[in-house]
């Protein structure tokens, strides 16, 4: 069983390499972020055709998740609890229905630059109300997968520079202890748990040549229930779809499970 996760930044816009890395990156589930689109634009019918049930939870030009599973999905949950008045579309959970059931989550967390700002307020507010969802899961006593662009780097060893980034809303204290929240209350950073290099990355920009310089950062990730890490078998990041004609910023991150 295998669970990926991949900003692919404009779903219709690079739907040639989506579909491409969807075939040569093989995996079961797929969490995708900034789709950019709304649900009517979403396209189902060739993801559909490359064999994958689809939910979405889309957004006029901005943000926008969905999740991509060649089994059956149910229980769908479109928005974070917690606050009614926020309007973006960040975040998608769904049951997968294989032979062992596993819920997953697609997960579009905010930038929140510049910081301080009422960006970065929202960015604080949105993670305390995620962990309150991801703590609500662990009552279900099931295997969940928390996957998606966290928007976090959580160590300074996950970028190419610490001293380029410690001023950043990604690497910002407050922004790493509410990710380590998750890790507190059970949860296991599947790369953290069968990886753990150093300097191993999941986005380049796109300006000043980051991709060619290796500037990158590890900001994509799967943050595993006990039951879902009981089954982790191994991760891997798709270095090479961001060298792909017309790339995402960022590439997927595949998580292997036992079936």
């Amino acid at each position: 069983m295998k669970i990926a996760t991949w900003n692919v930044n404009s779903v219709n816009a690079r739907l040639p390499t989506v579909l491409e890395v969807l075939k040569t990156c093989e995996a079961d589930v797929w969490c995708l972020q900034e789709i950019k689109c709304i649900d009517e634009k979403f396209p189902r019918e060739e993801l559909e055709g490359a064999g994958f049930n689809c939910a979405v939870f889309g957004q006029k030009t901005y943000n926008g998740v969905a999740i991509l599973s060649k089994f059956p999905i149910s229980d769908e949950v479109r928005h974070l609890p917690g606050e009614p008045e926020d309007e973006q579309s960040r975040y998608l959970e769904v049951l997968v229905e294989c032979p062992r059931p596993i819920r997953v989550a697609s997960i579009y967390l905010p930038n929140g630059n510049p910081r301080p700002s009422e960006k970065y307020d929202y960015k604080l507010r949105w993670m305390d109300r995620l962990n309150e969802r991801a703590k609500a899961l662990l009552t279900y006593e099931e295997p969940v997968v928390l996957a998606g662009d966290f928007n976090c780097i959580p160590r300074d060893e996950d970028c190419w520079d610490p001293k380029a980034w410690a001023e950043d809303a990604l690497a910002w204290q407050d922004t790493r202890e509410r990710f380590r929240k998750l890790q507190w209350m059970g949860y296991t950073d599947a790369f953290m748990a069968r990886d753990g290099r150093i300097q191993k990355y999941t986005f380049w920009d796109y300006q000043a040549g980051a991709w060619q310089k290796d500037w990158g950062i590890r900001i994509d990730h799967l943050m595993c229930s006990p039951h879902a890490a009981d089954r982790l078998k191994a991760i891997s990041i798709h270095r090479m779809a961001r060298a792909l004609e017309k790339p995402s910023d960022h590439v997927p991150v595949i998580a292997t499970f036992a079936d």
